[in-house]
């Protein structure tokens, strides 16, 4: 399989772990529980660049991410989104949200708070407390 992740992507997350299709990766912003799936194909912009059985696959790692994070999380309503705007490679956000986050009821991304990314030891913790709800 030929797969690289987009530059922006490695720098602003950290990998949780690999699905059969997308790799999951950990925002590194501490403000939202948020994660970001990749699905691991090159050359992919929009989710009609899948295939229709990579469609199909992406979907369903959408789908129990959102379900599992969302428990995980204790997630008043969760966020699906796959924008692309900044970062052309295909990802889709999934962002578990709070009634008292810095930007309920706006999207994060009206959040008057910026950025926060967690320090190194909480980056690893997190990461590995995330990957043990795909284990």
């Amino acid at each position: 399989m030929n797969f690289t992740l987009h530059p922006q992507l490695e720098k602003d997350s950290a990998h949780v772990c690999d699905l059969s299709l997308c790799r999951v990766q950990l925002m590194n912003d501490s403000r939202f529980p948020w994660l970001v799936l990749v699905p691991m194909r090159d050359g992919l912009r929009e989710l009609f660049d899948l295939s229709a059985q990579d469609y199909t696959i992406a979907m369903a790692e959408v789908r129990e991410v959102t379900e599992r994070f969302s428990k995980w999380a204790s997630a008043y309503k969760m966020n699906v989104a796959a924008l692309g705007n900044m970062v052309p490679q295909l990802h889709i956000h999934i962002i578990a949200r709070a009634i008292n986050d810095s930007a309920w009821p706006a999207p994060i991304w009206s959040s008057p708070i910026p950025a926060q990314p967690y320090l190194k030891d909480k980056l690893e913790l997190r990461t590995e407390e995330i990957r043990r709800i795909f284990a």
